[in-house]
């Protein structure tokens, strides 16, 4: 089994190169799921949250509230950290078992903060979605409404997406069109394809 990650900067496209992944007959696996079950009402991850920070960052159904949760995370460094102690494990312990299901050559997990937590060795290959700087600013800014203040603080926690983009194995620009991605994520495929074949 070939592992895969694919990750990036938020608003480089990941989510659309996982779909299209997906299309292709790819076994993918996408870490925000993960934290999305993680934070849900009752689980081991929501209980510890609120007994960290308290109450205030549930929702009255139990689980924790995404919106408020990020505001804080974006907010001050040091809740990002201990936030991600909470989480990071339980999304690779996931993504570790989902790997030991899968009966095929290769599967391809969605890690957006691969590199910031240090786990690129779990994998055998890192793909990499990378943008110009002032298309991720714009695009970050249309999808979810924030001002270019907000949208540049959320940029800066994570690390610069030229630096991971050195850092992987293969890199898809997806600041073109669709057409112009497709054929990347087409030719990754092949490669990988042609990787398991001959291993």
């Amino acid at each position: 089994m070939t592992k895969v990650a694919l990750t990036g900067g938020i608003a480089t496209g990941k989510s659309y190169v996982l779909d299209r992944l997906k299309e292709h007959g790819v076994p993918v696996i996408d870490a925000d799921d993960l934290v999305h079950e993680a934070l849900g009402a009752g689980t081991p991850a929501t209980n510890a949250i609120a007994s960290r920070f308290g109450g205030g960052l549930l929702k009255p159904d139990g689980s924790v509230n995404r919106k408020l949760l990020g505001a804080e995370v974006f907010r001050d460094a040091e809740i990002r950290r201990q936030i991600e102690a909470i989480l990071h494990p339980v999304v690779y312990d996931a993504i570790h078992n989902w790997f030991g299901s899968l009966d095929r050559p290769f599967g391809v997990a969605s890690i957006p903060l691969l590199y910031e937590t240090g786990r690129e060795g779990d994998f055998d290959f890192v793909a990499v979605t990378v943008v110009p700087a002032g298309v991720q600013l714009q695009r970050l800014r249309e999808r979810d409404g924030v001002s270019e203040a907000g949208a540049r603080q959320r940029i800066a926690a994570q690390l610069p997406a030229q630096a991971k983009a050195a850092r992987g194995n293969f890199v898809i620009d997806t600041s073109g069109t669709k057409l112009d991605t497709d054929r990347q994520v087409d030719n990754l495929i092949e490669v990988l394809r042609k990787i398991t074949e001959s291993a």
